[in-house]
């Protein structure tokens, strides 16, 4: 199925660059659709803090203007306490940054491209593709 917009996970990108055969990767297949890839801008910190050597810099600014890089805002980082207290109330917490991911996908209502389903899925509202 094609999205107009599709949030894209760190795992995903994360998964193309490390791949030889990037034809191969989840990310070349939604590129090769018509939709809008939009990554949050807590994917940009997660990628740029795991970049270690001048290449993966160099690799990461070219891939970056590929997509749109949405901004944590206020009513994201509203969203992302009421998913971290409901998580917390049923012992399923996982990490801040895809809370923070997965409170975007919900207020853009746009569906989120993952490979980290096993966390995501534990948020409710949210809409993961695969």
């Amino acid at each position: 199925m094609e999205y107009r917009n599709v949030l894209v996970d760190t795992s995903v990108i994360i998964d193309f660059l490390r791949k030889a055969n990037k034809k191969s990767t989840y990310l070349w297949n939604i590129m090769s659709t018509d939709s809008k890839i939009l990554i949050s801008s807590v994917t940009v910190f997660e990628l740029y803090s795991g970049a270690i050597t001048e290449n993966h810099i160099e690799d990461l600014k070219t891939i970056m203007a590929w997509f749109e890089v949405i901004p944590l805002s206020d009513k994201i980082a509203r969203r992302s306490a009421t998913i971290y207290k409901i998580l917390r109330a049923r012992n399923q917490i996982i990490e801040f940054r895809d809370i923070f991911i997965g409170a975007t996908a919900i207020e853009l209502l746009t569906p989120l491209a993952t490979l980290n389903k096993k966390h995501f899925e534990r948020i409710d509202s949210i809409n993961i593709i695969n």
